[in-house]
């Protein structure tokens, strides 16, 4: 998603690893945000150290996405930067070794790194490629609360409440949950007016939260019921976020 809303440009560079940003600030949520570090730095340095490009890049990112927001905004970076510096020197993008930076980077990583829809087992690195959604209507809408990952799984039971059931697609999504939806609410029950609005939306599919929150999302059977719920959203002062699926 990150790749949709930022843009990670690379462009040669006359000495070493050059890293800016192309905006003043990305969209604002209310609350506390630790920072863990620069993904993109960190993937850039990587690549660096496994590739060691002859040339020297310049890295510009343009950030769209609220921070702590449960979208992996920070490892759709890292991936999107993997993939421009990839194309910038040559790299083929099947070459395995971006697939093991991805995967040291974090467990979602290489799922951005596919950039299409994935099904990720195991700790998330291993990828199986979806079939069958590939452009249906997909609206994210935060709003406008931060929500600490750590805080979430600090709250969270951790009971084990099974796999995600077996079935054709569609049908596996919509009998699927997500399971720091509970622990989230707890911490920011603004999340269930998001869901309410989404579950209730005319033409909307399925809808669920996203990570640990407190970005939601939707996905709906024309563009115009999702244009509409993204209207609705709006009005509320949410941040929003059309789109579809890769």
């Amino acid at each position: 998603v990150e790749s949709i809303a930022s843009t990670p440009n690379t462009t040669p560079a006359k000495a070493g690893a050059q890293l800016g940003t192309g905006n003043d600030e990305a969209p604002r949520v209310s609350g506390n945000a630790p920072w863990h570090g620069n993904l993109v730095t960190a993937a850039a340095d990587a690549f660096t150290t496994s590739f060691a490009p002859e040339t020297h890049h310049a890295i510009t990112l343009e950030k769209h996405l609220p921070i702590a927001s449960g979208i992996g905004g920070g490892s759709a970076d890292a991936a999107a930067t993997l993939r421009a510096l990839a194309r910038l020197h040559g790299v083929p993008p099947t070459d395995p070794r971006l697939h093991e930076i991805a995967a040291k980077l974090g467990a979602d990583v290489p799922a951005c790194l596919a950039n299409r829809t994935t099904l990720g087992t195991g700790k998330g690195d291993t990828l199986t490629n979806l079939e069958g959604l590939s452009g249906t209507p997909l609206l994210l809408v935060n709003p406008g609360v931060a929500v600490s990952t750590a805080a979430v799984f600090k709250t969270w039971d951790g009971y084990d409440r099974g796999p995600i059931p077996e079935g054709n697609l569609l049908g596996r999504a919509l009998e699927g949950r997500n399971d720091l939806e509970l622990p989230a609410l707890a911490l920011a029950p603004v999340i269930a007016e998001v869901r309410t609005l989404l579950d209730t939306a005319q033409g909307v599919i399925l809808s669920r939260m996203s990570g640990s929150g407190a970005t939601c999302f939707a996905l709906f059977e024309t563009p115009e019921a999702r244009d509409t719920a993204t209207a609705a959203a709006q009005a509320k002062g949410w941040w929003t976020l059309a789109t579809t699926l890769a």
